[in-house]
């Protein structure tokens, strides 16, 4: 536990973090002592560590609370444009800590625990991580969320509340094996329930023709888990149905006669992917079915209205549902898509009334093997804006994946690359060297993280170098002591920590860091005496459930780190470590203690990547392909500052257009025959010797991310990163280059663009007085709007 602040320590600390006064902190004990008292009701003499959580959780809520409703009124009275974020995941992980730090709550709220005698971070430990998600997509929508209320937007997420979350990860014997993720069993402090809003969601039931138009009637409401398209339909129809309850009840509207000609004047909606694409059909349905408006007003309107975000290039993941399991569930909607799609090719087909192949790539029913709705089509056709989140992803798409539809209407296509929020990735997980950047540049670059680059003034400076490297030390070292507490298991802090953490999938190339730590091993076996740089290879993620080959690769890595941690002759020079249940707390933990971080997915695979900007801002260097946001990177921080390797998208495509031979890579590499044929031989798993026989299948015979294509160029490029290590302060000087680059990758330059350039909004720096201040203050600031 931190000693207690001196008083002139407290009136110096006006941090990022916030005020430590007097007032702020008796506030804050009181609310403490109220919560635990007559919300939960307990003493000190029964209360449990859970219990002090609820507690300092209910005392934050209650400052935030407060300013929640006063946005709300001031909304009420501006009546702004409005922005729908809707994604089936919002990966959000713990809200106090996070919630502290925006509040600027954060080191009043430290020094009331310390004076309560407990100890803060037991407390946030507590938090379980909100299962609303699992990896980029949902994270990404996160770090929106805190972006929009950042930079003033009125703006909203809309998602689906899962009771579980997708599951906790426990590795038993090398195996990934899957357990409930039972994160609301002692409650959520950071919900409430609006049971007066509660509205019916249908299904089944047929479409009935009256003199009136169409109606879907004999319908079923939704009661329990369904199917995925069940809850895709869900999550937009009770989306729709609260966003036309606040376009009708707005100030203007409840005054007015209601007309929806002002709808995508006052409504954006973000489509983030294709999983909700359902409300495309259904917006359409409202308009024309309940509202009565004639089909070409409704679609001008709904056009007007959606945009929608591509997050892969990979044909698998682009959605497609079957025409009969779509007419059953919802057959109105089936008939608008119907009349959508021919109303789409009539206009293909006069202006290319030849092109039948056109006609039908572009069409959103595929005939190929039965009759399928493409939901990515529908999203395009649908939407007034297309992005893609990297530069190098979205011209993939025009060029290659949508290259027809981008032809039709290349204006509709953009790039938003991705970014992440400052707050939670770095003075939340990292606030050494959020304070550090702070003394050294101002407190200003946590809302402009563009102002970063002023730190290439003091990249030769020795005092700046030996504090980011202490930094670094010192989150190793506590990170060391984390695994050692948790798991059980000692390493090297001084080592190497090269980590690879994110999805389980053939294409993020787990597999190539595997191979790669094979040869380490082999060559430490070979020559015991030769110098090496010691590493310790940390590889964590979760393999979803179905996904046989993501589940073999977990135990192909958790096999050979059995061999290599428990072989002598490599004592502590190499270490393999598999990080159980890979979620967001986890992350704010290993990221910044990271020095090498893993982004090698095969050329024009990966859409943009977000973790990749997480350890490059947080002092990790990059080995990577130019893939995503890597190339951009690159492009920021000079690639001669990142650890570039590997086959170009163009390569990639010549390789394809050549054929793929993993066989002439296995015979011309010396290496990595030996590799190969240890793990064909048993080596790894001398139980079952011929258990990695689907692995070497894959990398033989259909390995379409060329794992082999790529290895001994891999294995140069981190024989670069050893080399450089040894010399630590040219590798810290080069960490302050990537820091200093990072600010592009800010979600909030990300929002920004979304919000000039698509939603038709405009971020805003102004200040809704706090409710401790009298309702005056805000008449005040409406009366100043009105004025600009």
């Amino acid at each position: 536990m931190a000693a207690p602040l001196s008083d002139q320590e407290k009136r110096k600390q006006i941090s990022i973090r916030g005020i430590v006064g007097v007032e702020n902190v008796a506030e804050i004990k009181q609310g403490f002592n109220r919560h635990l008292h007559f919300t939960l009701v307990k003493d000190r003499n029964v209360a449990t560590p859970r219990d002090y959580y609820f507690a300092l959780a209910h005392t934050v809520r209650d400052h935030l609370v407060g300013r929640w409703i006063r946005t709300q009124q001031f909304y009420y009275e501006t009546d702004p444009k409005r922005v729908y974020y809707l994604s089936l995941e919002f990966y959000m992980g713990r809200t106090l800590q996070n919630t502290m730090i925006n509040l600027g709550l954060q080191n009043a709220c430290d020094e009331a625990i310390y004076q309560l005698g407990l100890d803060m971070e037991d407390l946030e430990e507590m938090e379980e991580d909100a299962g609303l998600g699992n990896g980029g997509l949902g994270r990404l929508a996160a770090c929106f969320l805190d972006s929009m209320a950042t930079q003033g937007l009125a703006a909203y997420g809309y998602g689906i509340r899962y009771e579980y979350g997708i599951f906790n990860q426990k590795i038993k014997d090398g195996w990934q094996v899957e357990e409930a993720d039972d994160w609301l069993r002692y409650g959520n402090p950071w919900e409430k329930a609006r049971p007066e809003y509660m509205l019916p969601v249908h299904f089944y039931g047929r479409v009935e023709k009256t003199d009136e138009g169409s109606k879907w009637v004999d319908t079923q409401c939704f009661e329990g888990k369904e199917l995925r398209l069940k809850q895709e339909y869900f999550v937009v129809a009770a989306t729709l149905q609260d966003v036309i309850r606040r376009f009708k009840t707005s100030k203007k509207n409840s005054s007015n006669p209601l007309s929806f000609d002002s709808f995508p004047d006052k409504v954006a909606m973000q489509l983030n992917d294709t999983h909700p694409a359902m409300a495309i059909p259904e917006l359409m349905r409202i308009f024309v079915d309940i509202e009565k408006l004639d089909w070409d007003m409704a679609w001008d309107l709904t056009k007007r209205t959606f945009a929608y975000t591509n997050h892969t290039v990979l044909p698998e993941a682009l959605e497609r549902w079957p025409v009969e399991l779509m007419e059953t569930l919802l057959p109105r909607h089936l008939e608008i898509i119907y009349q959508i799609n021919q109303n789409h090719l009539d206009c293909i087909a006069s202006l290319f009334p030849d092109d039948m192949d056109r006609i039908r790539h572009m069409s959103l029913i595929e005939e190929d093997g039965g009759k399928r709705v493409n939901m990515a089509h529908l999203c395009i056709v649908g939407s007034h804006a297309v992005n893609g989140v990297a530069e190098i992803h979205s011209n993939i798409i025009k060029t290659d994946i949508f290259r027809d539809f981008s032809e039709l209407e290349p204006e509709k296509f953009q790039n938003k690359t991705n970014g992440i929020t400052p707050r939670r990735w770095l003075l939340l997980c990292n606030p050494g060297l959020a304070d550090l950047i702070a003394e050294a540049i101002g407190e200003d670059y946590v809302k402009d993280l563009s102002q970063l680059q002023k730190l290439n003034e003091l990249v030769d400076g020795d005092t700046f170098i030996r504090d980011i490297s202490k930094i670094k030390q010192d989150n190793k070292l506590k990170f060391a002591q984390y695994l050692e507490k948790e798991y059980k298991v000692k390493i090297n802090p001084s080592s190497l920590f090269d980590v690879h953490v994110k999805r389980i999938h053939e294409y993020k190339r787990q597999l190539l860091n595997c191979l790669h730590v094979i040869t380490l091993y082999n060559r430490i076996k070979k020559t015991p005496s030769a110098p090496f740089v010691p590493r310790t290879v940390i590889i964590g993620g979760k393999a979803a459930p179905g996904y046989h080959m993501a589940k073999m690769i977990i135990k192909l890595i958790t096999s050979v780190g059995e061999v290599v941690n428990n072989d002598p002759v490599v004592g502590s020079k190499l270490k393999v470590l598999y990080l159980e249940n890979y979620r967001v707390s986890l992350a704010e933990k290993v990221i910044p203690a990271t020095d090498l971080s893993e982004q090698i997915s095969t050329a024009g695979t990966e859409a943009s990547g977000t973790g990749n900007m997480k350890f490059m801002l947080n002092g990790a260097l990059t080995i990577g392909t130019m893939d995503g946001a890597n190339v951009e990177m690159a492009e920021e921080a000079g690639e001669e500052n990142l650890f570039i390797f590997g086959m170009r998208v163009e390569d990639v495509a010549q390789l394809d257009a050549e054929g793929y031979d993993a066989m002439k890579y296995y015979k011309a590499l010396p290496e990595l025959k030996q590799v190969i044929d240890q793990i064909k031989s048993g080596f790894f798993s001398p139980r079952q010797p011929d258990i990695f026989k689907d692995v070497m299948d894959m990398l033989f015979k259909h390995d379409r991310f060329k794992v082999f294509a790529d290895f001994e160029d891999y294995v140069k490029c981190q024989e670069r990163v050893s080399l450089l290590y040894q010399d630590q302060k040219e590798w810290t000087k080069m960490v302050i280059k990537n820091i200093a680059a990072s600010g592009k990758f800010s979600s909030d330059r990300t929002i920004k663009d979304y919000a000039t350039e698509i939603w038709g909004v405009e971020p805003t720096d102004l200040k809704i007085p706090p409710p401790s201040e009298p309702r005056e203050a805000l008449e005040e600031t409406l009366r100043a709007m009105k004025k600009n």
